[in-house]
């Protein structure tokens, strides 16, 4: 066979992804692209990230998967050129987090399961994304066995970044005051759910700037629950979820009753 026709029938290697930040999410991620085919460059705390940006200027696609504390500092790092290939996958995140910091084109995903160390995935419902990426990211959550849905634009993944936030925030708050694990807390203290819920959901109205149909996101809550109803609301991040809304709150300007009154209780100051 003619040694140029071989070569232009060969197959092209995939690009590879970049990873920052290798903890259990970003571990399944990991799994999911190189199961698809594409290798993957993992960036530690020991390491420049732009240096790695710079020696791996061909990269699909650039995955930040730290924790929410963190992607703040990190956000406004990003160049410009990798904006597009930029994959975000944070709780706590809605749109005016990625366009403060002059990103205007990320790929975002609601993750809706949960990896803990040396146990299993466990997924709720399937996770939506959107953006440029996200035909690749639903083909490798696809290939571990995880469900996603691309959602059509920017407002309908908004919904979908707050209600996860709901759930999220409002389980590991309500963990503060009773433990407990989801199902429990809807059929015994659905009033306190309810009630900080409430104040979660118009602390994203200030953020986001706009109304929110609460019953709505009262419902999607309760189809997480029903997702995992063995689900325990106190995750070990949850004191600073809290102080992180009511840190949010002071600056929009907000009184949160309910929500300063668990932080008073779980968080006593000395």
């Amino acid at each position: 066979m003619d040694s140029n026709v071989s070569n232009a029938t060969a197959p092209m290697p995939i690009s590879p992804v970049i990873l920052v930040g290798v903890g259990e999410i970003g571990q399944v991620l990991a799994a999911g692209f190189l199961k698809t085919g594409h290798p993957v460059i993992p960036v530690t705390r020991a390491q420049s990230l732009s240096d790695v940006l710079n020696e791996s200027p061909h990269a699909s696609a650039l995955i930040l998967a730290v924790a929410e504390k963190d992607l703040p500092t990190l956000l406004p790092r990003i160049p410009a050129g990798w904006h597009s290939r930029l994959i975000l996958v944070q709780n706590e995140l809605l749109p005016p987090d990625w366009q403060m910091a002059g990103i205007n084109n990320p790929t975002v995903i609601s993750i809706w399961f949960e990896k803990k160390p040396g146990k299993p995935v466990k997924e709720l419902m399937p996770s939506p994304v959107w953006g440029a990426q996200a035909e690749r990211l639903h083909m490798a959550l696809n290939a571990v066995g995880l469900n996603a849905r691309i959602v059509p634009n920017l407002t309908a993944m908004q919904h979908e970044l707050v209600l996860k936030n709901v759930y999220i925030l409002t389980t590991n708050i309500a963990g503060l005051r009773v433990g407990g694990d989801v199902q429990t807390l809807w059929h015994l203290h659905e009033p306190l759910a309810r009630a900080i819920a409430d104040e979660v959901i118009t602390l994203q109205e200030k953020l986001i700037d706009a109304p929110l149909d609460r019953a709505a996101l009262i419902d999607g809550m309760l189809k997480g629950f029903a997702g995992d109803l063995t689900h325990s609301c106190k995750g070990r991040t949850a004191e600073a979820r809290l102080q992180r809304a009511l840190t949010l709150a002071l600056k929009q300007g907000l009184n949160l009753p309910q929500l300063t009154a668990i932080a008073a209780q779980a968080m006593p100051s000395d």
